[in-house]
């Protein structure tokens, strides 16, 4: 009796041989998939957080400039420095017109095309933007 328990026990683990090679096929691509999906999707949330500063900065860096033409290519030069990495193409940057006056507001919209999901292979952009406000000085840069 002892030897055919010991049969059937090698019987089984022939069967079961090779069934976790298997399993690691299968599995194996599937994981890494997943963590390549959220890793791309972490970037697109990185890249909307970028977008949100880059406006936020550059709305910030034109309401310091004396007039509305010196204020936008202050703002293009900050977002531009600050999404050179995050975004593929070009860079808008968008102000609202305004009279540029001390007390009243300058808005800022920044929008690009995040590279979110290159990582994976996948052509798609994601056109975010980010639109910012922030008060003009009344001790603003002296225009030298």
């Amino acid at each position: 009796m002892a030897d055919r328990g010991s049969r059937r026990g090698r019987r089984r683990e022939r069967r079961d041989a090779g069934i976790s090679a298997v399993e690691v096929v299968f599995i194996a691509p599937l994981i890494i998939l997943f963590i390549l999906v959220l890793v791309g999707f972490g970037q697109l949330v990185a890249g909307r957080s970028a977008v949100d500063g880059a406006a936020r900065d550059a709305a910030r860096a034109g309401s310091l400039e004396r007039d509305s033409a010196a204020a936008k290519q202050q703002a293009e030069a900050v977002a531009t420095e600050q999404l050179k990495d995050i975004c593929r193409g070009g860079i808008t940057v968008e102000p609202e017109q305004s009279s540029h006056q001390p007390g009243t507001l300058y808005t800022v919209t920044v929008s690009c095309d995040v590279k979110a999901l290159d990582l994976l292979g996948l052509p798609l952009t994601d056109r975010l933007s980010g639109t910012s406000t922030a008060p003009i000085d009344f001790y603003r840069r002296s225009g030298n």
